[in-house]
Protein backbone atom coordinates (compact mmCIF):
# COMPACT_ATOMS: atom_id res chain seq x y z
CA UNK A 1 0.00 0.00 0.00
CA UNK A 2 1.26 3.70 -0.54
CA UNK A 3 -0.12 6.43 1.14
CA UNK A 4 0.06 10.11 -0.36
CA UNK A 5 -0.26 13.14 1.61
CA UNK A 6 -0.34 16.28 -0.55
CA UNK A 7 0.50 19.92 1.60
CA UNK A 8 1.94 23.41 0.25
CA UNK A 9 -1.98 25.02 -0.67
CA UNK A 10 -3.74 27.79 0.61
CA UNK A 11 -5.40 31.37 -0.67
CA UNK A 12 -3.24 33.48 -2.81
CA UNK A 13 -3.71 36.56 -4.92
CA UNK A 14 -4.05 36.49 -8.72
CA UNK A 15 -0.51 36.55 -9.71
CA UNK A 16 1.03 35.11 -7.49
CA UNK A 17 2.75 31.25 -6.90
CA UNK A 18 2.66 28.55 -4.92
CA UNK A 19 4.52 25.57 -4.63
CA UNK A 20 2.59 22.17 -4.32
CA UNK A 21 4.32 19.09 -2.44
CA UNK A 22 2.64 15.51 -2.85
CA UNK A 23 4.87 12.96 -0.37
CA UNK A 24 4.80 8.94 -0.71
CA UNK A 25 5.08 6.50 2.32
CA UNK A 26 4.16 3.22 2.61
CA UNK A 27 5.54 0.03 0.10
CA UNK A 28 6.73 2.44 -2.50
CA UNK A 29 6.76 1.27 -5.87
CA UNK A 30 9.65 1.03 -8.27
CA UNK A 31 8.69 1.75 -11.39
CA UNK A 32 5.47 4.65 -11.01
CA UNK A 33 4.56 7.35 -12.74
CA UNK A 34 3.32 10.38 -10.31
CA UNK A 35 0.90 13.03 -11.69
CA UNK A 36 -1.08 15.83 -10.55
CA UNK A 37 -4.69 16.27 -11.33
CA UNK A 38 -7.72 19.03 -10.12
CA UNK A 39 -11.01 19.48 -9.81
CA UNK A 40 -12.88 22.90 -9.28
CA UNK A 41 -16.14 23.15 -7.89
CA UNK A 42 -19.01 21.39 -9.49
CA UNK A 43 -16.49 20.21 -11.92
CA UNK A 44 -15.14 16.49 -13.15
CA UNK A 45 -11.47 16.03 -12.01
CA UNK A 46 -9.36 17.06 -14.65
CA UNK A 47 -5.48 16.26 -15.46
CA UNK A 48 -2.99 18.70 -14.75
CA UNK A 49 0.47 17.05 -15.18
CA UNK A 50 2.65 13.72 -14.64
CA UNK A 51 6.22 12.89 -14.46
CA UNK A 52 8.16 9.87 -14.83
CA UNK A 53 10.58 7.86 -13.06
CA UNK A 54 13.07 9.14 -15.94
CA UNK A 55 11.79 12.68 -15.38
CA UNK A 56 9.91 12.58 -18.85
CA UNK A 57 6.79 15.36 -18.24
CA UNK A 58 3.89 15.37 -19.78
CA UNK A 59 1.46 18.61 -19.38
CA UNK A 60 -2.34 19.37 -19.90
CA UNK A 61 -2.59 22.39 -22.98
CA UNK A 62 -4.04 24.79 -20.13
CA UNK A 63 -1.06 24.77 -18.45
CA UNK A 64 1.00 27.15 -20.76
CA UNK A 65 4.20 27.39 -19.14
CA UNK A 66 3.09 28.29 -15.91
CA UNK A 67 3.24 24.56 -14.15
CA UNK A 68 5.89 22.60 -13.77
CA UNK A 69 6.50 19.45 -12.68
CA UNK A 70 9.56 17.74 -9.92
CA UNK A 71 10.24 15.14 -8.17
CA UNK A 72 12.70 14.07 -5.90
CA UNK A 73 12.89 10.28 -5.86
CA UNK A 74 15.12 10.03 -3.03
CA UNK A 75 12.17 11.66 -0.98
CA UNK A 76 9.52 10.08 -3.00
CA UNK A 77 7.90 13.11 -2.99
CA UNK A 78 6.13 15.37 -6.39
CA UNK A 79 6.21 18.87 -6.61
CA UNK A 80 3.51 21.38 -9.02
CA UNK A 81 5.23 24.97 -9.10
CA UNK A 82 2.52 27.04 -10.55
CA UNK A 83 3.74 30.75 -11.13
CA UNK A 84 1.33 33.30 -12.33
CA UNK A 85 -2.15 31.81 -10.89
CA UNK A 86 -5.08 33.01 -11.79
CA UNK A 87 -9.10 32.59 -10.68
CA UNK A 88 -10.07 29.95 -12.65
CA UNK A 89 -6.71 28.07 -11.13
CA UNK A 90 -9.10 27.78 -7.93
CA UNK A 91 -9.61 23.80 -7.01
CA UNK A 92 -8.53 21.11 -4.90
CA UNK A 93 -5.23 19.77 -6.45
CA UNK A 94 -4.83 16.01 -5.98
CA UNK A 95 -2.01 13.99 -6.62
CA UNK A 96 -1.77 10.61 -7.77
CA UNK A 97 0.42 7.63 -7.94
CA UNK A 98 0.48 4.82 -10.43
CA UNK A 99 2.34 1.71 -9.48
CA UNK A 100 2.94 0.50 -13.44
CA UNK A 101 3.90 -2.90 -12.66
CA UNK A 102 0.93 -3.95 -10.69
CA UNK A 103 -1.30 -1.55 -12.54
CA UNK A 104 -3.09 -0.15 -9.28
CA UNK A 105 -3.28 3.88 -8.59
CA UNK A 106 -3.26 5.65 -5.36
CA UNK A 107 -4.73 9.40 -4.57
CA UNK A 108 -4.08 11.72 -2.16
CA UNK A 109 -6.79 13.59 0.14
CA UNK A 110 -5.80 16.19 -1.90
CA UNK A 111 -4.76 20.45 -0.92
CA UNK A 112 -7.17 23.68 -1.92
CA UNK A 113 -6.07 26.32 -4.29
CA UNK A 114 -7.56 29.29 -3.65
CA UNK A 115 -6.62 32.26 -6.29
CA UNK A 116 -8.87 35.43 -5.14
CA UNK A 117 -7.97 39.11 -3.96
Amino acid sequence: QVQLVESGGGLVQPGGSLRLSCAASGTFPSINIMSWYRQKPEMQREFVAQIAMGDGTFYADFVKGRFTISRDNAKNTVYLQIDSLKPEDTAVYYCKLVDVRLAREYWGQGTQVTVSS
